[in-house]
């Protein structure tokens, strides 16, 4: 089998790979819908890629992953990779999870981190009613991940949060960093127990912080909230989209806390985890499968991080539908230090109607049953998605 066309679409703002070979069996791969940039990087890599069999993934992989980088240069690579593992499944007539060496669960617990509803305000009280919307959504999630400080918009509506200033617009909105003020602290701490109360002990809760808070603000919010058993904290000091990990203060931060500190949904490649990992500087990796390099990285990520007794929770919010079969065919596959992953969703609502073969409901009781269908185990349904293919996209599934 060989690779005869690398194709990309951008379908409600994701792309979207479609990796075409002389048998006929293609494989599609998505990167986050944040993302509709990364067309023409993703097209420069057709000629790398074509002739090569796509089912030997890893040596098509050497031709390629040295020219990805950090969130969000990684995409590219990511989106190829789980189009040639798709491919893989069909010709050999398997899930991909068998070709990862098989699943050692059925199901797989998410988390929610997509299904939002406009706040309404920031004060303890709307994040605790925030809360208990999401608790009582179908989905029965055991998990939930919120947003606060400076990954919120907390850090400009609370008057006096912060002593910093906005150091203008970002890929992923207005950047900023400061000393947060006492009033800002009391504040934060407040929103989150009303939220843990909110929770209860059933549900666990993860914050997404950062980045931008300074060292000494991070460790004071770490010990502030150790009472109240929280999943983690994510991305204080670095993180979502800075090209660099902080380890050495990060390893700082966790040795001084009990809460669990997370990172990763920005790095690119396994050698760029080695100082978190090594080094014990943080609770938890996150890495994303559409930025990391793809699956079968995420999974050596994993296992190495659980011979150094670190969790694992991947990100992929944005991920998509094709992300979330993904997801779910790693994750069937890492070892016990797997926490959940960061559940996609359909951005926009109409990606559902183009999209066979998910679970209906997807999500049950917080968790994905594990698909057998050979591939990933969801396939996009041309006829439908045609109708949403630009003009410049219109040959491709051609």
């Amino acid at each position: 089998m060989r690779i005869t066309d690398l194709k990309c679409a951008i379908i409600g703002d994701h792309p979207v790979v479609r990796i075409c070979t002389d048998e006929g069996i293609d494989g599609f791969g998505q990167a986050e819908f944040y993302k509709p940039f990364l067309k023409p990087q993703i097209l420069q890599l057709r000629e790398s890629i074509l002739g090569a069999d796509p089912t030997d993934v890893e040596r098509v992989m050497l031709r390629i992953r040295q020219r990805g980088a950090f969130k969000p240069f990684g995409s590219a690579v990511s989106a190829i990779e789980m189009a040639l593992w798709d491919v893989a499944g069909h010709a050999a007539g398997v899930p991909v999870h068998k070709l990862l060496g098989g699943k050692v669960r059925d199901r797989v617990r998410v988390y929610n981190g997509g299904v939002r509803f406009p706040l309404d305000g920031h004060e303890p009280e709307h994040y605790a009613a925030d809360v208990r919307r999401m608790l009582d959504r179908p989905e029965g999630f055991t998990m939930i991940k919120q947003p606060i400080g400076f990954h919120s918009p907390m850090k400009s509506e609370v008057a006096g949060f912060h002593y910093g200033e906005p150091s203008g617009p970002g890929l992923h909105g207005i950047l900023e960093r400061g000393r947060i003020t006492e009033r800002g602290m009391d504040h934060i701490v407040a929103c989150v127990e009303a939220m843990k109360e909110a929770a209860g002990d059933g549900v666990g809760l993860a914050l997404d912080c950062g980045p931008g808070w300074m060292f000494n603000d991070a460790l004071r919010f770490a010990r502030r909230v150790e009472h109240l058993d929280l999943l983690w904290l994510e991305d204080l000091l670095a993180g979502d989209y800075t090209p660099w990990t902080h380890a050495e203060l990060y390893r700082d931060l966790t040795a001084r806390t009990t809460t669990p500190i997370h990172t990763g949904e920005q790095i690119y490649l396994r050698q760029n985890f080695k100082p978190l990992i090594e080094g014990r500087a943080v609770s938890v990796v996150g890495p994303d499968p559409a930025d990391v390099g793809g699956i079968a990285e995420l999974k050596w990520i994993a296992e190495y991080a659980d011979l150094h007794g670190i969790m694992m929770a991947p990100h992929g919010v944005a991920n998509g539908l094709l992300g979330l079969a993904a997801l779910v065919q790693v994750s069937a596959t890492l070892p016990g230090n797997f926490i959940a992953f960061e559940c996609p969703v359909a951005q926009p609502a109409w990606w559902s109607e183009i999209v066979e073969g998910l679970p209906d409901p997807i999500v049950t009781d917080g968790f994905v049953d594990v698909q057998t269908a050979p591939g990933m185990g969801a396939r996009l349904i041309p006829e439908a998605a045609e109708r949403h293919l630009s003009e410049d996209d219109r040959d491709f599934f051609a």
